[in-house]
């Protein structure tokens, strides 16, 4: 086992990486727990249009695999059922009935997409399953009064849509600006809170508003009538497959424009490198995991830990995708929720554990980045930085911004 893998499985063992919450002397297994397993549940878009996104499912299964064989948890090994979903919500709601009513899970952690969350929240609610750490960053997941089980994971859409809406209110003086969105609630949310980010001139800065349906083959005919509008500024709020379309489609039409493109569709394996790098040169965005390509990172304990947890559990994955890193940072926040869990692993008391996260440090998590909750904050991480692509990474400016 390579040294780093070896002193961080060391670590949690031992319970110095994540300090252990109170831990209780009475068993109270709730469903999916036995003596030696805890079995969790999920979806995931392993097919269809947004496929790319996957890889965050099977990174959170290969950090439960490296948890097991150290030891698992409190005793116990996690079994995570990770089911296709294809980012279809009919099919969110037909997995997560199988995972809830027949498999029977403890709870469901990480299951991914805005819409498909949308489709199960309610029922998640009222059949009182933790529906936690979801791969989503839309605003509702913190609604904590009408949804208590629901807790998102993401910094929100919103909240990152506001700080870019501020920096161009701050900087870009006159802006003329053009928006691209998903026509769903993760594009909506996205642009409301570019909207407030812009303040009381909102309406005057933005020129034209075009969206796309997750469906549609190509975003090429919203770009043309976006350039048409005489924009200089790009808001992209969209998802993977339609970025790089919008990145190749504005340099292919020569169209300059200040580009400010999503974190969940910033990834330079994914997005940028099949839009050409020359192409993603000066796209700005936001960050709060590191960037193994970032050579202020190169020997930082956190990415040699990561190079080395890939390699092994992990080798088909790409080191330099976001999402595998953000997979493994929802496992490792749920093993934390696990330790404090102690003995009692009823979903009530996973719950109250989800509701107890203070100044969580994690490894991949940008300095300063701390993850906090608690029954009446739902938002386990409410900073990041913005971001300026070089044509080969991510570099980081300004300080380590916190929203509300």
């Amino acid at each position: 086992m390579a040294k780093h893998l070896h002193v961080f499985g060391a670590l949690i063992a031992s319970g110095l990486l994540f300090e252990s919450g109170p831990a209780f002397a009475q068993n109270k297994n709730g469903p999916g727990v036995t003596d030696t397993e805890i079995l969790i549940g999920q979806t995931n878009p392993y097919s269809g249009p947004l496929s790319a996104y996957g890889t965050q499912g099977r990174a959170e299964t290969a950090y439960y695999n490296m948890i097991n064989e150290e030891g698992g948890v409190n005793g116990r090994k996690i079994k995570l059922l990770s089911l296709d979903d294809g980012y279809s919500p009919p099919k969110t709601v037909e997995q997560h009935r199988r995972l809830v009513e027949s498999d029977e899970v403890l709870g469901v952690i990480g299951t991914m997409g805005t819409p498909t969350n949308s489709a199960i929240v309610k029922y998640m609610n009222s059949k009182g399953v933790p529906h936690i750490f979801i791969a989503t960053g839309a605003s509702k997941w913190g609604d904590y009064k009408d949804f208590p089980w629901t807790m998102g994971w993401y910094p929100t859409y919103r909240s990152e849509g506001a700080v870019y809406g501020k920096y161009i209110r701050e900087n870009l003086k006159n802006a003329r600006i053009a928006i691209l969105s998903q026509n769903d609630d993760y594009g909506k949310d996205f642009v409301a809170g570019f909207k407030a980010g812009l303040g009381d001139a909102a309406d005057k800065l933005v020129v034209k508003e075009l969206t796309y349906e997750v469906s549609e083959p190509t975003v090429d005919s919203q770009i043309i009538t976006l350039k048409a509008s005489g924009a200089d500024v790009l808001f992209s709020a969209s998802t993977a497959k339609a970025a790089a379309q919008t990145i190749r489609k504005v340099a292919e039409l020569d169209w300059h424009p200040t580009h400010f493109l999503v974190q969940n569709a910033n990834s330079i394996a994914t997005v940028l490198t099949p839009a050409g790098l020359e192409n993603s040169k000066g796209l700005i965005s936001t960050a709060y995991i590191k960037d193994p390509r970032d050579p202020q990172f190169v020997n930082d304990e956190g990415i040699k830990w990561y190079v080395d947890f890939m390699k092994k559990y992990y080798p088909e994955g790409d080191l330099n995708d976001p999402q595998n890193e953000i997979g493994v940072s929802i496992a490792a926040t749920f093993v934390q929720v696990l330790k404090q869990c102690g003995n009692d692993l009823s979903r009530e008391n996973l719950l109250a554990q989800a509701n107890s996260i203070k100044d969580l440090e994690l490894p991949l998590l940008l300095p300063g980045i701390k993850l906090n909750t608690s029954a009446q904050d739902h938002y386990p991480i409410e900073q990041f930085q913005l971001v300026k692509f070089d044509g080969r990474t991510w570099s980081r400016f300004g300080d380590v911004l916190t929203s509300n």
